[in-house]
């Protein structure tokens, strides 16, 4: 068996290469910067030609060639470590049996909160969005929680025109851009994360539940169609195009098909809908402020046609209603 440590690279694509324990990981190291790269030849090939002795030269190379020259562990540990205080980084502390586990259990450990793998935009859980960086995307300022990898973060304006219609309508969507190589983990509050595929497609979202976006969508910010500024004015954050969008929801939402009848939604209840639907913004007469808590105000938003609609169970916070002397 042979231990969990950093060996050379058997596919070439870097100098070190993490091994488990019982397979090459895809986690790699070159010049002391720790990253990802895919397994080459196959997983299923180099777990099958995984050295069986700790520190044989000769095992990693009758499995890989001449060109990957093995070294003990201790010996890789130390370049590791010389690498790492040359780059001004912290090399791994190594365990004595080669576990990172040793000597702990507990439900946290035992592989139910492992990362999960996958390409692209995946859920770590109901809570918790993992992306795999390719192409460069766009996420909710602050919303990163933690990230691997060699990845950039950068202020992501949107323009002029955006940044005026942000101060005017108070959409509240402050995004970054991420880019690189790795993967990052985002997070809002701990609110439920969902994803969304669009092909060639567009929905209006509140831009308080979205997360994270693939940078090849289109994003603006649209008055809501029948809510005028006598209303106090409705305004949403529009994507087009094709690619993914991570929305957020407080608690499990219902999603409702508007083509079946007429649908009307409290206005900070809703979350988003299809752009093909007909809105408008209907006052009800009765029953004023138990109608829908979140705004305190009879109004809700009324869905006409053929698309869907996401409603959440909250209304976010809560405005009293007004009283009246």
């Amino acid at each position: 068996m042979t231990d969990a440590a950093w060996y050379p690279d058997p596919t070439g694509q870097a100098e070190l290469r993490y091994y488990d324990g019982s397979q090459w990981t895809e986690h790699v190291s070159t010049g002391g910067q720790q990253s990802t790269a895919p397994l080459t030849p196959p997983q299923a090939t180099v777990e099958q030609e995984a050295p069986t002795q700790v520190g044989s030269a000769q095992a990693v190379q009758a499995a890989y060639g001449e060109s990957a020259q093995a070294q003990p562990a201790q010996a890789a540990s130390a370049q590791y470590g010389q690498q790492a205080a040359q780059y001004g980084q912290q090399p791994a502390q190594a365990q004595p049996t080669g576990d990172p586990f040793a000597g702990i259990s507990g439900d946290l450990i035992d592989g139910r909160f492992a990362e999960i793998q996958g390409e692209g935009a995946v859920l770590q859980n109901k809570r918790l969005l993992r992306v795999r960086v390719g192409e460069p995307f766009q996420a909710r300022q602050g919303s990163m929680v933690a990230y691997q990898g060699n990845v950039q973060f950068k202020y992501q304006g949107g323009g002029v025109g955006k940044f005026l219609k942000k101060a005017v309508t108070g959409e509240g969507l402050s995004l970054m851009g991420v880019e690189g190589q790795g993967d990052v983990f985002l997070a809002d509050a701990a609110k439920e994360v969902h994803i969304l595929q669009l092909n060639n497609s567009g929905i209006s979202i509140n831009g308080d539940h979205v997360l994270a976006f693939s940078g090849g969508l289109q994003w603006n910010i649209e008055r809501v169609q029948g809510a005028g500024m006598l209303t106090g004015g409705l305004f949403n954050t529009t994507l087009r195009g094709t690619g993914w969008i991570a929305v957020t929801t407080e608690g499990d939402p219902v999603v409702l098909n508007a083509g079946e009848s007429p649908t009307f939604t409290d206005t900070n209840a809703v979350v988003g809908w299809s752009l093909g639907l007909q809105t408008s913004l209907q006052k009800s007469f009765t029953a004023g402020a138990l109608i829908g808590r979140g705004s305190g105000e009879a109004f809700q938003v009324a869905f006409h046609g053929a698309g869907f609609v996401i409603v959440q169970p909250s209304e976010g916070g809560v405005v009293p209603p007004h009283s009246h002397s």
